[in-house]
């Protein structure tokens, strides 16, 4: 995946596109669309499986992608969690509800093997795949300068 230039491109980002659209077809329906509770909880986790994802690969560095990853793999389960909820109480029917879990523990399955993939030793570490060093931008060499002054200060604040 690290071959990708854009997060449209992603087959699991399209899987969590996909998802948010089933998820907004089914709240806009009756009974489901009356539990506000619901439906802005579900919605919401839904569209960050998708946001995270992309957020995770425009950033700058491996660590970053990794945790928005996490981020978005943990939405995904919530969204599975709360397809249950909708099951049941009767505002989505089983069949509904079956693919919909299935989207999210096949986005869930994609995000763990893409996670590990990067955690093995041996992984490229530092700057993300689509940043080259050579061509670093005054921008990056900056924050990085800023985000080890702001690591010192957080080390002196702690002793």
């Amino acid at each position: 995946m690290t071959n990708t230039r854009t997060f449209e491109e992603l087959p699991v980002w399209q899987k969590a596109r996909k998802l948010t659209q089933d998820v907004y077809t089914a709240t806009k329906q009756k009974p489901f669309c009356y539990d506000k509770g619901l439906v802005d909880q579900i919605t919401r986790a839904a569209v960050s499986v998708m946001s995270n994802i992309a957020e995770g690969l425009e950033r700058g560095t491996t660590s970053e992608l990794l945790y928005f990853l996490f981020i978005a793999k943990g939405s995904a389960g919530e969204v599975r969690a709360q397809v249950y909820v909708a099951e049941d109480q009767n505002y989505i029917s089983n069949n509904t509800a079956q693919q919909m879990r299935s989207d999210a523990k096949s986005i869930c399955v994609q995000l763990s093997n893409w996670i590990k993939s990067m955690q093995t030793t041996g992984a490229p570490t530092g700057p993300k795949h689509n940043v080259q060093p050579e061509k670093e931008t005054q921008f990056m060499q900056d924050m990085k300068e800023w985000q080890k002054q702001h690591v010192e200060k957080l080390k002196q604040k702690k002793t």
